[in-house]
């Protein structure tokens, strides 16, 4: 049976999220999985025996990556897959030694803050990142070469390390994310709450939001919105917030780990950022049923382009683009429609278990299909295209 490694040098974000529901979903099916990392900040029950405390705090703390690799090493798994940037780094020192290694998996969920949507797609004329992240890039291509495949969970993603990064067709795979199964409570009348969830910083788009808000003509007057997030633009936000017309309309509760919850309360979904691979809010806001206003970056607008429902999307950086969304998005007469269009697209390509079936259908290939006919008759059956 095939032994899978998860490692993660984070404890959360999306990369942690997908990590827990991946490996949950494999291990209820009897493959044997494990998670090589922190202590998860949303999920750690669900993989309570499948995980095993790690920590490498800083790339440059080499003392803690030859940790990981031993650790990693001891367990004999067939396939590792890195679930982060750090992580990748530090599988790629799996390649040395002598004897049987391995398949080598990264996910790569994301950019460098400062790389925009223009230079992202390929844009011309346009200003590339600073000289730092082109460094990043570089190391970046140089650890993909070093591993089996890397795994995209958006096809806008693959073009760009196709293009930039000069990585092969053949060694990127593109697998959507999961997320958990919701029961879907569209919007029951008008859209009044909105909610953002995200880290308050530059490219989330959270100062953009709250000036499109702000703008006359846009915030209907029993209208409000939730934020969901920290972060060192969490005072600047605040200050934001004060202004009317938001004073008093603006909620702001900081990291949480229930934010699928708080999804479930609000009747929509808010995401202006600069850059996005797939995130897994939006995912999380249409199994819910919500509709989403967000900008047209990276994967976003391949997730949200369901027959019969209307675009609520803006360009990147255009707060008065934004703001004319918002405006349609509250106007929408029929929201629960649009809830319910979403919510059942999000159950056929969101749900775990597909996840998992097209993540084992990747480690039987470059594993050499070491997962028994028992295994595989156990996991088939119950896993949705």
């Amino acid at each position: 049976m095939t032994r899978i490694a998860y490692l993660l040098t984070q404890d959360r974000g999306g990369p942690v999220d997908v990590t827990v529901r991946l490996a949950t979903a494999l291990a209820a099916r009897d493959l044997d999985v494990r998670i090589f990392g922190p202590t998860p900040a949303r999920g750690a029950k669900s993989v309570r025996g499948l995980h095993e405390e790690l920590r490498v705090a800083g790339k440059h703390d080499l003392t803690a990556a030859a940790r990981a690799r031993a650790a990693i090493r001891g367990w004999q798994p067939d396939v590792v897959h890195a679930q982060d940037r750090r992580a990748g780094l530090v599988i790629a020192g799996l390649r040395a030694g002598r004897g049987p290694r391995p398949a080598l998996v990264q996910t790569y969920h994301g950019v460098p803050d400062d790389v925009t949507e223009p230079w992202f797609r390929g844009e011309r004329p346009t200003a590339g990142p600073a000289a730092y992240t082109r460094t990043v890039l570089a190391a970046d291509a140089v650890v993909a070469r070093l591993l089996d495949r890397t795994v995209v969970p958006a096809e806008a993603m693959g073009r760009f390390l196709h293009r930039r990064l000069k990585l092969p067709v053949a060694r990127l795979t593109h697998i959507d994310n999961c997320v958990d199964p919701a029961e879907p409570d569209p919007p029951r009348g008008p859209v009044r709450h909105l909610v953002f969830v995200g880290l308050l910083v530059d490219r989330k788009g959270i100062l953009d939001l709250l000036a499109a808000l702000a703008l006359p003509g846009v915030l209907p007057p029993d209208a409000r919105l939730t934020v969901v997030g920290d972060g060192p633009q969490r005072a600047d936000a605040e200050r934001a917030a004060q202004t009317s017309p938001l004073t008093g309309r603006v909620t702001f509760l900081g990291f949480r780990p229930d934010a699928p919850a708080l999804l479930a309360g609000a009747d929509a979904l808010v995401l202006p950022s600069s850059m996005e691979q797939q995130p897994l809010v939006v995912a999380e806001a249409m199994a819910a049923g919500k509709p989403v206003v967000a900008t047209a970056t990276g994967g976003v607008a391949d997730m949200l382009d369901v027959a019969g429902v209307p675009s609520f999307l803006a360009p990147p950086g255009d707060v008065p683009a934004l703001a004319d969304r918002l405006r349609t998005l509250f106007a929408e007469p029929d929201p629960g429609r649009i809830g319910r269009l979403l919510a059942a697209r999000a159950d056929a390509r969101y749900r775990p278990e597909a996840c998992a079936r097209r993540h084992l259908a990747l480690y039987e290939e470059l594993a050499g299909a070491r997962v028994s006919p028992a295994g595989r008759a156990r996991l088939r059956p119950r896993l949705r295209a």
